[in-house]
């Protein structure tokens, strides 16, 4: 089961914690191929900069260029953002939770 908390995160049930887990996602730049699936599939959540490099944006919609920056999964993308790191070609998306880091969609999800 999955809710949405105060500042819009995506929030999954963790029945081990007993209690909801907030997601968020980040590109690993330098497996980024350009293809813009993921700014197809969610561009509230992904954008194309101008190097071609695919990137996370804010909340706001800012645009995070910072090596690793992360932003956090609002519910209603929850699965255009899983189904962006699914079908990634350069297998570069990567969901986790923030509470310990686990990556839950992606190319190091267990």
């Amino acid at each position: 089961m999955t809710v949405q908390n105060e500042d819009r995160a995506t929030v999954a049930e963790d029945p081990a914690a007993g209690g909801p887990e907030a997601l968020e996602v980040w590109i690993d730049q330098d497996l980024c191929t350009g293809d813009g699936i993921c700014a197809q599939y969610a561009p509230e959540v992904f954008e194309l900069d101008i190097d071609g490099l695919a990137y996370v944006k804010s909340l706001d919609d800012e645009l995070l260029q910072e090596p690793g920056a992360t932003a956090p999964v609002p519910l209603p993308l929850l699965v255009d953002v899983r189904e962006s790191a699914k079908d990634c070609p350069g297998d570069c998306i990567h969901v986790r939770r923030v509470s310990d880091k686990v990556e839950v969609y992606g190319p190091d999800a267990e």
